[in-house]
């Protein structure tokens, strides 16, 4: 089950974020924020 959240961020980020996404391997920002989280929780989990 998927829950929404809000978060904030900057505008610069808003920008590159959406730059990423017409190079990338992301459907959306949500999916591309999902697989970012999943990384960061890979990383701190070892």
């Amino acid at each position: 089950m998927k829950h929404r959240i809000t978060i904030s961020i900057d505008e610069e980020t808003l920008l590159r974020i959406r730059d990423g996404l017409r190079s990338r391997r992301f459907r959306n920002k949500s999916h591309l924020v999902e697989s970012a989280l999943e990384s960061f929780l890979e990383e701190v989990k070892e």
